[in-house]
């Protein structure tokens, strides 16, 4: 339980303030525990980021892999698959994924990050094929790149109506930039 409370608390931490905020004394401090505690826990604020990671991001790869599977079409699949992630942008989970990986981690930390993400591209990769992409795993990435950007204009809070992002990056992700 000591160990949930932590993680929400990490969670709460780099949702309202980024990786800076993610320190042990604050961990304590919310959690109501003594600073050593924390260190019986977690070695590390990178442990602490590697498994969020690990216990978030399946979370998170689960909600879009479900609204992928309630579409009809391949291109049904690539729009849930834009559209779910963006949805998730204002969740906690996902604040806290977008904070961690906007920090400099270590090696492992970034190697948990970089095949969880892997994993979400590998989602979409038969959708774009039956769409006719001759490299649809090349398009995948490109894909995410296109929805990367829209999380980072939403988290930005850009100028822009968060649904406005979402249409213009499913537009982009069905129709190029022929809009």
């Amino acid at each position: 339980m000591q160990r949930a409370a932590l993680l929400d608390a990490a969670r709460s931490l780099l949702s309202e303030g980024g990786t800076e905020a993610l320190t042990f004394p604050a961990l304590a401090e919310r959690t109501g525990l003594a600073r050593s505690s924390v260190y019986e826990y977690f070695r590390s604020r990178a442990a602490v980021v590697e498994e969020l990671c690990e216990v978030d991001f399946p979370v998170w790869a689960a909600d879009v892999s479900a609204a992928m599977q309630r579409a009809d079409s391949a291109e049904g699949k690539v729009e849930a698959y834009v559209r779910q992630q963006l949805a998730l942008v204002g969740d906690r989970r996902h604040r806290a994924v977008v904070a961690i990986s906007a920090s400099e981690l270590d090696a492992g930390a970034r190697e948990k990050i970089r095949a969880a993400h892997g994993g979400l591209v590998a989602m979409i990769v038969s959708a774009l094929g039956e769409m006719g992409h001759g490299e649809p795993r090349l398009a995948a990435m490109l894909l995410q790149g296109v929805v990367d950007a829209a999380v980072r204009r939403i988290e930005l809070g850009a100028a822009e109506d968060p649904s406005v992002i979402t249409e213009a990056a499913v537009s982009m992700a069905l129709r190029g930039v022929q809009g």
